[in-house]
């Protein structure tokens, strides 16, 4: 089996354009697979998560929290992960990428200074630390924010 051979299992789709309560020969006739009568057999039957009046879970449950919308979603990666590129390299987000440092840049990437560097790297991302900022200029490296 491979991904380009996946179906559904054999009867488990039904067409979307059946067509409903057209007579009794079309197997799906009179009351169009809605049983006898009844609140759901009307128009207008109630919506999802109705409760009958009775006070529904979504509203009886507290509600917690709330989200930032100014947030901003910032990748750190420690000044370890950079002894990877060679002496002399710009240190850019692109490379970060290329390299396999980062998956998604999200809003912005920034160097913590946890780890020790060898190397003198110029490095242009988002944001530093103070102590990332000092370990990557004590070795004759370059900082620069973008």
């Amino acid at each position: 089996m491979e991904l380009s051979n996946l179906r559904p299992a054999e009867g488990s789709k039904h067409s979307d354009n059946f067509r409903r309560g057209r007579g009794h020969g079309s197997g799906n006739g009179k009351t169009a697979g809605k049983g006898h009568k009844g609140q759901k057999a009307r128009s207008g039957a109630p919506r999802l998560g109705f409760e009958g009046g009775q006070m529904p879970l979504y509203r009886r449950i507290p509600k917690r929290g709330f989200k930032n919308r100014n947030s901003l979603e910032i990748v750190a990666i420690n000044v370890s992960a950079l002894e990877r590129f060679d002496n002399g390299t710009t240190v850019t987000v692109d490379t970060l990428l290329e390299a396999g440092v980062i998956k998604n840049p999200r809003d912005g990437v920034k160097i913590l200074g946890n780890g020790d560097l060898t190397k003198k790297l110029d490095v242009k991302v988002n944001a530093f630390s103070a102590s990332a900022k000092e370990k990557i200029e004590a070795l004759g490296g370059t900082t620069e924010v973008i």
